[in-house]
């Protein structure tokens, strides 16, 4: 399953336990664990919702800043020939190893939700 909730700018799992006979899921791309069940797909999708909010009011109670969803940055492991030869790359376009990879994966998902929609 690859669906995912959306609430708030946050994102949720849905996953099915056969075992317990239920739904459950948890936040994704953020560190803070939030999860959540139910029985049905709309039990699942309003306590998802209600997790988020919670979430959210605890924070503000904590006078904390909350989590965002992928707050722009992460390092990726690529290997020395990899990582080389983008940098070369870069260099011959004039342009950022950081820019590079910007506009490799822009193409990337352009081109999966392109193929996708077909």
């Amino acid at each position: 399953m690859n669906q995912l909730l959306q609430h708030r700018g946050y994102f949720g799992s849905i996953e099915a336990s056969p075992e317990d006979d239920c739904l459950y899921g948890k936040a994704q791309f953020i560190r803070a664990l939030i999860s959540y069940e139910g029985q049905t797909v709309a039990q699942l999708i309003a306590a998802f919702q209600a997790a988020v909010d919670d979430y959210l009011d605890t924070c503000a109670d904590l006078k904390a800043t909350p989590e965002i969803s992928c707050k722009g940055s992460f390092n990726v492991r690529i290997g020395h020939e990899l990582h080389l030869a983008a940098s070369i790359a870069a260099n011959r376009q004039s342009i950022t190893l950081n820019d590079l990879t910007k506009q490799a994966l822009a193409s990337y998902l352009h081109y999966e939700s392109t193929n996708r929609a077909e």
